[in-house]
């Protein structure tokens, strides 16, 4: 072959090639379109109904589905058993693997591997993420009856705080600054949902929350800041939130790095506040089309005014982010891990 006919053959192909690269994607999204259509999705809730995570899912669910190729139906249902423990194991183990279940676990799971190892049956880093509706400061408060003013006084007056189960931040967050900071928290474990617990601070059963999501509280309990009914007294963010400067977190009272590296790793979970995945092995352009309506749901006007409606904050972070921070963790010091573990486990 001449010199002129390779260079001729070499220009083809070439043409061939930009002419093919924009239909790949089409090709790929047309397949996720057709796998979809008229099926149904089921987003897992490992809490229970009324919680902050179930009221995130719930607005999800109605608005998602018209971002996804083929427009499957979406529904909502609830697994609480373990705090999404259960649910995980089984989605990472047996599936569906399809895209076909989205789960919306709580915000330990990211994590449960290094702090939890006998109970996860997962590795993290493998699940597909697809994306978190907020970061979300956490705070501590309790009600406006108990003598407690700041954080300070934790230190020489005990707190009793309620919680669901261990792994939660209502258990997590308080134990970690219990044992770093010498917080006198004293957790009462064991009820079945933040409503429950909220019904027992009333009572007079606990004394307030040792960790949760500053948007839930706003969702579910917005009377009582408004007549302020409760005192916010800490928060376990990496930075002051805005609409709680005078607050002070957890990270400030830190009094060396080591106390700072267990905190942080623990705390990350409020970057993360409501993180969303679907199991290993889902194929990469169901991935990538689920990455992408959650994304196109997160700005979408009619999500976001609904979403306000319901005084839930949206500050999301796209799957290929959470994904990465996912992975940062999973590479935490062994010796972290093991100061994080011990205070959870009341060591």
């Amino acid at each position: 072959m001449t010199r002129r006919k390779k260079t001729a053959h070499l220009v083809y192909a070439v043409h061939l090639a930009a002419l093919a690269a924009p239909i790949l994607p089409c090709v790929a999204q047309d397949d996720v379109a057709a796998f979809y259509r008229g099926k149904q999705i089921r987003i897992v809730v490992g809490s229970a109904p009324g919680g902050g995570y179930d009221l995130f899912a719930r607005v999800v669910a109605r608005h998602m589905a018209e971002h996804i190729p083929g427009r499957p139906s979406i529904i909502v249902q609830n697994f609480p058993t373990a705090g999404g423990m259960v649910m995980t194991n089984q989605l990472f183990n047996v599936g569906p693997k399809d895209g076909t279940v989205m789960a919306t676990p709580i915000n330990g799971i990211p994590t449960a591997p290094l702090l939890q190892p006998r109970a996860a049956r997962f590795d993290p880093t493998k699940l597909n993420w697809i994306g978190s509706t907020n970061r979300e400061p956490y705070v501590a408060y309790v009600w406006h009856t108990v003598p407690v003013t700041s954080i300070a006084e934790l230190a020489d007056r005990e707190v009793v705080v309620g919680a669901t189960m261990p792994g939660t931040t209502m258990v997590d967050f308080p134990l970690l600054a219990k044992d770093v900071l010498g917080l006198k928290f004293r957790i009462v474990r064991g009820y079945g949902s933040t409503p429950q617990i909220n019904h027992a601070i009333e009572r007079g059963e606990v004394e307030g929350l040792g960790g949760i999501g500053w948007s839930s509280v706003k969702a579910q309990s917005a009377h009582w800041i408004n007549e302020r009914k409760i005192r916010v007294i800490g928060q376990y963010g990496f930075k002051r939130h805005p609409e709680l400067r005078d607050v002070p977190t957890m990270l400030e009272l830190a009094r060396s790095e080591q106390d700072a590296q267990a905190m942080r790793m623990l705390f990350a979970r409020t970057e993360y506040g409501r993180p969303y995945f679907v199991p290993p092995d889902v194929p990469a352009e169901r991935v990538q089309a689920l990455r992408r309506a959650f994304d196109a749901t997160m700005r979408h006007p009619a999500f976001v005014a609904d979403a306000a409606r319901l005084r839930l904050e949206i500050d999301p972070m796209t799957g290929e982010e959470l994904q990465a921070l996912v992975a940062h963790l999973a590479g935490t010091p062994p010796e972290i891990v093991a100061r994080v573990r011990a205070a959870l486990e009341g060591k």
